[in-house]
């Protein structure tokens, strides 16, 4: 039997939620974000992104660096979500 995939918890919710924001507000595709990543070193399709975006792909320690550093934040804003203001 094929394991079962994990399940994204609270924070990987949390990140989800800000990269899509921040992606947003600053203009971009989920492919040109993709890409950003990937010329960053990071291969990541937009497939990828857009299934970490809905929570329906974990986001590992590497992805969650990787598009920060092409978003330009710091990891951590993504692990403590989008702020309301």
């Amino acid at each position: 039997m094929p394991p079962r995939p994990l399940e994204v918890g609270p924070a990987g919710m949390q990140a989800a939620r800000a990269i899509e924001m921040l992606r947003t507000e600053r203009g971009l595709s989920q492919r040109q974000l993709a890409d950003r990543v990937t010329a960053l070193g990071h291969p990541m399709s937009n497939t990828m992104l857009s299934r970490i975006e809905r929570a329906q792909r974990r986001c590992d320690a590497d992805d969650l660096v990787a598009i920060a550093e092409a978003l330009l934040v710091s990891p951590l804003v993504l692990l403590q979500g989008p702020t309301t203001t």
